[in-house]
């Protein structure tokens, strides 16, 4: 009898001792997971520090005419950076890391952050921070098939929904039409040039198998044909569970945000805008 309670006794110890190094490895995980969030966050800040103003910029929120977005190119001055022509007031920050192309940012959010390009592997980013160290964040990176200097039809960024509101996570803010509303506008300043894009569609969707039919949003860089940028247009739109007045048209530029999304295998947020021009 003594023998079988002490057997149940080491059994229960044992399982004890397991519970408590699952909770521990748990709790590490979680805590080195948001130290890196916060380390990266607060190195994101550093580097927002060293763009410089531009001489001219619109409120993008209450803008002064129907446009908010001013024909600026003048105002603009470059330098040459190692045989690249590069915005003056990103010269720092490009100076860093020459995959930096750009920087974008919506207002109320905490979505305003470098984007990275590297042609060579799309996917640098999405565990290494700007200084190309470890991240679990990562940074964001424009797809390969963006061009980010003659813009395509459609430039395509990705970020990863982080759980602490990080990165792209602020994106699923656009599931909310009232959010939607009152934040049309998602600035996207590039080492080229600077942009404003309004909100034309925010939608789930998900990432389908290579034979699977169904919408590929993340295929769509330059069209054919106006009937192929309407389609991608009207799929986008349709997608949409709230009604945006705004449209795209063959000819215009476009930009599509992505980042993971969890009510279904795959499942992505995307937010859709075009580029304003004079």
């Amino acid at each position: 009898m003594k023998k079988k309670i002490n057997k149940k006794k080491i059994i229960y110890n044992i399982i004890l001792v397991l519970l408590i190094c699952i909770f521990v490895g748990c709790a590490t995980y979680l805590a080195v997971y948001f130290l890196q969030s916060k380390k990266s966050e607060e190195q994101f800040d550093e580097l927002e520090s060293l763009i410089d103003e531009p001489d001219i910029r619109t409120d993008i929120n209450e803008p002064d005419s129907d446009n908010p977005q001013d024909d600026v190119s003048s105002q603009i001055t470059y330098v040459d950076v190692d045989g690249v022509q590069v915005q003056a007031r990103m010269e720092k920050i490009y100076r860093k890391n020459h995959d930096y192309v750009g920087w974008i940012s919506i207002e109320d959010t905490k979505i305003s952050y470098p984007v990275m390009q590297t042609p060579d592997d799309e996917e640098y980013y999405i565990r290494r921070n700007f200084d190309k160290e470890y991240s679990s964040a990562g940074t964001l990176f424009a797809d390969t098939e963006s061009n980010i200097e003659k813009p395509s039809d459609n430039i395509l960024i990705y970020g990863h929904n982080i759980k602490s509101g990080t990165m792209f996570h602020d994106l699923l803010k656009y599931e909310d039409a009232s959010f939607y509303k009152n934040h049309k506008y998602i600035q996207f300043d590039t080492i080229y040039g600077d942009a404003t894009y309004e909100v034309i569609a925010a939608f789930r969707t998900k990432i389908r198998e290579t034979d699977e039919a169904g919408f590929k949003y993340y295929q769509f860089f330059n069209a054919t044909s106006a009937e192929q940028f309407d389609d991608y247009v009207s799929n986008c739109k349709s997608l949409t569970p709230y009604d945006i007045k705004t449209t795209a048209v063959y000819g215009d530029s476009l930009i599509t945000l992505s980042t993971c999304a969890y009510h279904t295998s795959n499942g992505r947020y995307v937010v859709v805008a075009k580029k304003l021009t004079k």
